[in-house]
């Protein structure tokens, strides 16, 4: 019989090649942040084309402006210049919400189904179409109130004088948190989507949500009962609407 205790078996060599680190995370996060820079640029881009096609109708834009204030006046050598600038500007953001809000929801669009992008069709021109009519309901219904109020102050010895550069910045601040409230029901038909909120839910807290929208009223409106209710009881219609929209649409 042949002796085998002396027989060598090769042992499995060891590999010595470091182990290869899965960056599939770090290229998804590269991706967004990709597709994000992009999707800014193009909303920039669209800002840009936007005012340039305001400057063209500059006059027209700033008599609607003066609408409520009537006869400005400018207190430095360049402040009419910037007033014209900010004018421009804002109202370049204004004819490039279209693409603005596209930008923000396609950001999304590679997550979503087809389903879901069909709802995103939708989702883009309701919630300008929300945006635009916050902007013009502040601005023709809540605006000349607060301006009666605060001109309303002086006195024969206290004459209001309107800085041209104060009375658009304080226009822009005033005008635009109207634009995103009036975005209520959309974002609540979202976060219903999501499965964050129910109708049940919304329905348990709207005594809470009356006195959030009053407080918030007296918070961003002057201090008169008139001008807190044009803006709480719009919010209230806002967040109905919302409400039904959940129960009866999205059925949760």
């Amino acid at each position: 019989m042949a002796d085998t205790s002396n027989d060598q078996h090769p042992l499995p060599t060891e590999s010595h090649q470091p182990p290869q680190q899965d960056t599939s995370e770090d290229m998804t996060i590269l991706g967004h942040l990709t597709e994000l820079r992009k999707r800014i640029l193009y909303s920039l881009l669209a800002v840009a084309i936007g005012a340039a096609a305001a400057y063209n109708f500059l006059d027209e834009i700033m008599a609607f402006l003066l609408e409520p204030a009537g006869k400005l006046y400018y207190m430095q050598p360049a402040e009419a210049f910037f007033v014209y600038v900010k004018v421009t500007i804002f109202s370049g953001f204004l004819f490039a919400l279209p693409i603005i809000f596209y930008q923000a929801w396609a950001f999304l669009l590679p997550a979503l189904t087809m389903r879901e992008r069909l709802l995103l069709s939708i989702l883009v021109p309701v919630s300008v179409l929300l945006f635009v009519a916050g902007l013009l309901f502040s601005f023709k219904l809540v605006l000349p109130l607060a301006m009666n109020f605060f001109l309303g102050m002086g006195s024969a010895d206290f004459q209001p004088f309107l800085s041209a550069g104060s009375y658009f910045d304080f226009i822009i601040t005033f005008v635009l948190p109207f634009g995103m409230l009036f975005e209520m029901p959309l974002i609540m038909m979202i976060l219903a989507w999501l499965g964050i909120i129910t109708s049940d839910m919304l329905a348990a807290k709207f005594r809470i949500v009356i006195l959030v929208c009053f407080v918030i009223g007296a918070l961003l409106t002057p201090p008169d009962i008139i001008s807190q209710c044009m803006m709480a009881i719009p919010m209230l219609m806002l967040y109905g609407v919302g409400y039904l929209a959940v129960k009866y649409i999205l059925h949760k």
